[in-house]
């Protein structure tokens, strides 16, 4: 560190530090405290933040034990793909087929702004350099799967003495564009149902999309996300205990975990009706077919509805719910949340406005209560 004392150190533009002690220095201007550590040829500064000595002192032993667990071996001089590799070998058992892919997609994306760095010298400068030149071109999804296996990989090599700390740490994500959720009302559901099965052949299905309306009453009735629905087996529906049992098949639900969830009536119907009709063994799946895109492309634009989306009955499902008065804790659970709720109410909490202008209805602040109403006032003795 420079520690120029010159009469000359105001119209010096570089910063002047001043040594006050093993490693440490002090900067003339802010007061600040700064420690400078060597260990394997490679120089370390960073910035105790602090203009206070004491706690300079103790943050600086914090460094020291920090520097002093970096690897001096050959694993220092690995470069990011190799780490990148490394770090995603160790996860592999914890993901989905499909993370996986989409973890392996962001590291190839992300190995050329790295290129021939070793790890140990990776900075936030590279970090930087990553967010400019990539973060105004992609979209925030993109740019959160890049960056959040981006600091997974960084914190990775600060855990296996890589690296002193994260460099992506002050990072932040991008704000997610809000969200159009486009939820069918019932009388869309039941004429885009209808005519998906139209056996008339009206719209050009002649009976084709039975399978295809049968699939999206299934989802509608039960919340499933697609893959959850398409994997269900009649030997996961146990109609005496009316309940099924979601186990997302040979790739698991979202969360890995099973969840069993009572039937509302209607999916009661339908699994009867399908029961009657096809006379199934226990391992048969329910549905034969595994989705109904092309159906339903077809028939909402026939019938000029919006595009629905296999996820847009989940969340048909989730309002229905809503709008009979099912509490947002438990649809959480029926929907395989495991935050308690907080993303159904975040997703949900905007209730359609017919149901809002109904609800106002039953508030009331005459004298005259209704039969079925207590008044809070004697709720305690009632």
């Amino acid at each position: 560190m420079n520690s120029n004392h010159s009469g000359n150190e105001q119209n010096d533009p570089r910063p002047v530090y001043h040594k006050v002690g093993e490693n440490l220095y002090r900067h003339t201007s802010s007061e600040k405290y700064y420690a400078l550590l060597k260990r394997g040829g490679k120089q370390f500064r960073r910035s105790l933040k602090t203009t206070d000595r004491a706690l300079a002192a103790r943050r600086l032993g914090k460094l020291r034990q920090q520097v002093a667990s970096l690897t001096l071996s050959q694993d220092s001089h690995a470069i990011f793909p190799e780490v990148a590799q490394r770090w995603l070998d160790t996860v592999r058992h914890t993901m989905k087929s499909a993370s996986i892919k989409r973890r392996e997609s962001c590291i190839k994306n992300l190995a050329p702004h790295f290129k021939g760095i070793a790890i140990r010298n990776v900075n936030q400068a590279h970090c930087d350099a990553w967010l400019n030149k990539r973060g105004p071109h992609i979209s925030a999804s993109t740019f959160a799967h890049e960056l959040g296996t981006m600091k997974l990989i960084f914190d990775f090599a600060v855990v296996r003495g890589l690296l002193l700390s994260n460099p992506a740490s002050h990072i932040k994500r991008k704000k997610f564009p809000g969200a159009t959720i486009q939820i069918p009302s019932r009388d869309q559901f039941h004429k885009l149902v209808a005519a998906m099965r139209d056996r008339e052949g009206t719209f050009g299905s002649q009976g084709k999309g039975n399978d295809a309306a049968n699939l999206v009453e299934l989802l509608a009735y039960s919340g499933c996300r697609l893959a959850e629905g398409t994997s269900l087996r009649w030997c996961d529906v146990n109609l005496d205990l009316n309940s099924i049992t979601i186990t997302g098949g040979e790739t698991g639900t979202k969360n890995r975990e099973h969840r069993t969830i009572p039937m509302t009536t209607a999916l009661r119907e339908l699994l009867l009706r399908l029961r009657t009709e096809t006379n199934p063994q226990p391992a048969d799946f329910i549905n034969p077919i595994k989705d109904a895109k092309k159906c339903l492309l077809t028939t909402c634009r026939k019938l000029a509805f919006p595009h629905f989306t296999h996820h847009d009955f989940r969340h048909f499902f989730a309002t229905t719910c809503i709008e009979a008065g099912v509490d947002i804790p438990t649809i959480s659970k029926w929907l395989g949340h495991k935050d308690g709720g907080a993303l159904a109410m975040k997703v949900y909490g905007h209730l359609r406005q017919e149901h809002s202008f109904s609800m106002i209805k039953r508030v009331s602040f005459s004298n005259e209560s209704a039969e079925n109403v207590v008044s809070i006032s004697n709720a305690a003795t009632a």
